[in-house]
């Protein structure tokens, strides 16, 4: 049966009335900072319509968040037929936070302010096939290296975060069989590196960060179901509900690339067969290439495992200009991740889809037509609501910015991100 069709203006004028449940949600202090924050500015009193706090308890929370230095005030609103409004904001050099994606091909550092804006970054050669050892002496010498570059003084920082393809155990910070780090399985990253830094440490999935990264720096409101569609070497999804990234039981959640397109399909690393990474991801794409290689002369594709990335996007360079076997590779892998976009926004019915990481980087164009396009004609709830679709603004470094982004919402909003110890 189809949904009733209603107004979307109608659904969304309920969502900005509908008052917040402290006694449900997260911490007092981290609701009205992510309000504030998705706001961009407004007053003690919207907060106080928004939340059925009191007004006391909305200015004494406010007070102490000014007196740490994270929200200020800044101008005054016109008056609703009393005095004018004070407006409030989040103060975005209050803190920083460094964001590391650790990759095969390469590693890139970010140190962004908490509104996710970007003051440094450096990209250097990655993992490859070092040791983890190696590469986290490496990582740890980046580190003091990049901040002390950026000009960060150490009481600004509030902690440092390394983001890996998964499946990872987030809560001891474990890396457990990354598909392209093989030599990674069980490594305890997250204590390698507090070992060495006097910092905060965590350690998560690249596609849950980069999910948290753009809901952050979007201002995406809380009541939207929001989720981020990530292809790097592999294909995943974060997902951001209620203002807080959906982890699920063991922080796994959102591994759009092992949802079977083909039941008794492809067999595939994870265990599971048919899985989408196993015919859309860059190497599936790759592989098809190969087998038209004499069809794609002159694009100077490398067919090996540490030129993937360059190889993918020398393909989606000549796809987006016309060429016709890479267009039609790069098309096909764009119909099967829309086709697997469909049923993660029939789960959660989504409002807002954003599509990020490195593999979307050239040709993410044509991949976010033939998802809007596939929504549009097979998304269930279409009648009732559009999902809008978006690119990001920075594809390459959206994991090591959603990878900072956790640490500052651990700190500024505690209850939305990851508790974060030293």
């Amino acid at each position: 049966m189809w949904p009733s069709h209603y107004a979307l203006e109608d659904r969304r004028e309920g969502q900005l009335a509908r008052r917040e449940s402290v006694q449900s949600g997260p911490g007092s202090q981290a609701l009205i900072v992510d309000l504030i924050r998705s706001a961009g500015t407004i007053s003690r009193t919207e907060l106080t319509e928004a939340t059925g706090l009191t007004q006391p308890s909305i200015s004494n929370i406010v007070r102490r968040l000014i007196e740490d230095g994270l929200v200020r005030e800044t101008g005054r609103a016109a008056p609703r037929g009393g005095k004018p409004r004070t407006l409030l904001e989040i103060n975005a050099s209050a803190k920083y936070a460094v964001g590391v994606q650790l990759g095969f091909e390469s590693i890139t550092l970010v140190a962004t302010d908490v509104r996710g804006g970007v003051v440094g970054r450096q990209l250097v050669d990655g993992a490859g096939s070092a040791t983890p050892e190696q590469v986290t002496d490496r990582l740890v010498t980046l580190y003091r290296d990049f901040v002390a570059g950026v000009g960060l003084a150490a009481p600004s920082i509030a902690g440092v975060a390394v983001v890996a393809p998964g499946p990872i155990a987030q809560l001891g910070g474990v890396l457990l069989g990354p598909p392209t780090l093989v030599r990674w399985d069980d490594f305890p990253l997250q204590q390698a590196l507090q070992e060495s830094l006097d910092v905060p440490v965590v350690v998560d999935n690249d596609a849950a960060a980069a999910a948290v990264g753009e809901f952050w720096s979007r201002q995406v409101s809380r009541t939207e179901s929001f989720a981020c569609v990530y292809m790097g070497t592999g294909i995943g999804a974060g997902m951001v509900l209620g203002g807080a990234l959906y982890r699920g039981s063991s922080s796994n959640a959102g591994e759009l690339g092992h949802i079977s397109i083909e039941v008794d399909g492809v067999p595939c690393h994870c265990g599971n067969r048919g899985c989408l990474e196993r015919y859309a991801a860059p190497a599936a794409v790759m592989a098809a290439a190969e087998a038209s290689r004499d069809r794609l002369d002159g694009l100077g594709l490398g067919f090996a495992p540490e030129t993937l990335s360059r190889d993918f996007d020398q393909l989606a360079r000549a796809a987006v200009s016309g060429h016709d076997v890479a267009l039609d590779l790069i098309q096909n892998s764009a119909d099967r991740v829309a086709a697997a976009t469909v049923t993660l926004a029939n789960l959660l019915d989504l409002d807002r889809l954003v599509l990020a990481g490195p593999g979307m980087a050239v040709a993410g164009s044509l991949y976010a037509r033939a998802i809007r396009e596939r929504l549009e004609q097979r998304f269930f709830a279409r009648r009732a609501h559009p999902i809008v679709v978006e690119l990001s603004a920075n594809p390459r470094d959206a994991a090591a910015i959603g990878a900072a982004s956790l640490v500052l919402q651990g700190t500024i909003a505690p209850g939305h991100g990851p508790a974060l110890t030293r």
